[in-house]
């Protein structure tokens, strides 16, 4: 046998390892009908795993106010917080069955998994915390975990100079998603009743999700023996680049979230009606369409981590700017651009994952081990902001400015993070030399 080099750096340790998980049969071809068709339904599947996701806002609101009112916000929170949780934590076992060939598997599974479960919120009983846990917390993000990953990591075998822009595609239906979804929730709930309102949501993604997984194209893989996945784990430890970048994703997601799930409730903080203030999470999600699209253009030609970067500061930046927004008026102007620069930064990750992983034959358990290690990270992200927001045993008013520095600080974290990880992948060469294309 060769003896290995043990100068040789742990991508190519990783080169050198038997590539014999899968193999597409078919490259990548950056466009086609087939390319196109399976961006049309991971942008559905968006709307309804991430785009639904983000609508938590209207759930903590409506909650807090009235149907959990037993319950403090933070306790509230923690339902959200599970979801995605749920949604992101299962991601390395996702990503090593897309690896094995079973997207269209876990495509049904995931599919069934989230309707019934959005159906099943719908009956739950007012003031029965544990009844919405398991339904909202538990069922539902168990089914976004099996439809998540893998539509993000199929772009990949579809593109791969224009992968960026493609995921940016795909991506934006979440951003339509936090769109439709408030504005959809609030409305049937003041007109109608909260089930009724739960079962509208699930019939709509029931229709979507089906939608979704006919048009949805993956290319054949070779089913091998997986004898290289401890080598492939492996790999994901020694490499440093790739361990650093997660480390930010995982202290930028610790604060990114907090918006998404308390601007709603901020806006009726400020004195804005309850009719105009669930519009705040509506806008902010518009805002991020942009951001999913206009970066993600030009991190094909600039480098994913030359975009990500900036957007990750201008976060934290905007996050600080909130403490002095009271008005009706400057929480619209916030969310939009907030919604902008952390859309940039939630669409750009993927392709920070697939820039670091390029010398991997294990594209879904790399996907899959960042979302797991940032899953943890979002579990305790909002719960902390909602401590923050009313401390146990306080009586008086929301204290706002705790939850949003702590939120403002994570992020800046993050970006920081963000820059070491650069300066490492640069330093070792990883850029194949593209140079500024990082």
């Amino acid at each position: 046998m060769e003896k290995l080099d043990a100068t040789r750096q742990p991508q190519d340790l990783e080169s050198a390892a038997p590539q014999n998980v899968n193999s597409n049969v078919g490259g990548p071809t950056d466009g086609g009908r087939d390319a196109w068709m399976t961006i049309a339904g991971c942008f559905m599947i968006q709307f309804c795993t991430i785009g639904y996701s983000n609508a938590f806002g209207v759930y903590q609101d409506i909650y807090t106010r009235e149907f959990l009112s037993n319950k403090s916000p933070s306790d509230i929170s923690w339902i959200g917080s599970f979801q995605y949780f749920m949604q992101y934590a299962p991601g390395i076992f996702v990503g090593l069955a897309f690896d094995a060939g079973y997207f269209r598997h876990m495509m049904a599974l995931g599919s069934f998994l989230e309707v019934f479960s959005i159906f099943m919120l719908s009956l739950v009983r007012k003031g029965q915390y544990y009844q919405v846990f398991l339904a909202q917390a538990i069922g539902i993000g168990l089914g976004q975990a099996l439809l998540f990953i893998p539509s993000l990591t199929v772009i990949s075998q579809h593109f791969k100079k224009r992968r960026s822009f493609a995921t940016g595609v795909a991506v934006t239906g979440a951003s339509v998603g936090g769109i439709v979804w408030p504005i959809l929730l609030n409305q049937l709930d003041q007109k109608a009743t909260f089930g009724n309102a739960n079962r509208a949501a699930g019939a709509v993604a029931g229709v979507l999700l089906l939608c979704a997984n006919m048009l949805m194209k993956p290319l054949p893989v070779e089913r091998k023996a997986m004898t290289n996945v401890y080598i492939g784990v492996k790999s994901v430890f020694q490499d440093i680049a790739y361990m650093v970048s997660i480390g930010a994703a995982c202290l930028a997601s610790l604060g990114l979230f907090f918006p998404y799930f308390y601007l709603q409730l901020y806006a009726v903080s400020q004195g804005v009606a309850p009719r105009l203030a669930f519009y705040t999470l509506a806008i902010l999600n518009a805002g991020s369409i942009l951001g999913r699209l206009v970066p993600n253009f030009f991190a094909d030609r600039l480098g994913p981590y030359n975009m990500i970067i900036p957007c990750l500061f201008l976060t934290a930046m905007l996050l600080f700017v909130v403490l002095g927004v009271h008005s009706f008026a400057g929480i619209v102007l916030f969310g939009f651009f907030y919604g902008c620069t952390s859309g940039s930064y939630i669409s750009l990750i993927p392709s920070i994952i697939g820039q670091l992983s390029r010398h991997s034959g294990q594209p879904g358990l790399r996907m899959g081990f960042a979302f797991t290690s940032v899953g943890f990270w979002i579990l305790i992200g909002t719960p902390i902001e909602g401590a923050l927001l009313h401390p146990p045993g306080s009586n008086g008013p929301l204290a706002w400015s705790p939850c949003i520095i702590f939120s403002a600080i994570a992020v800046a974290c993050g970006a920081l993070g963000m820059v070491i990880s650069r300066i490492i992948f640069v330093g070792r060469g990883r850029n194949g030399g593209l140079g500024q294309l990082i």
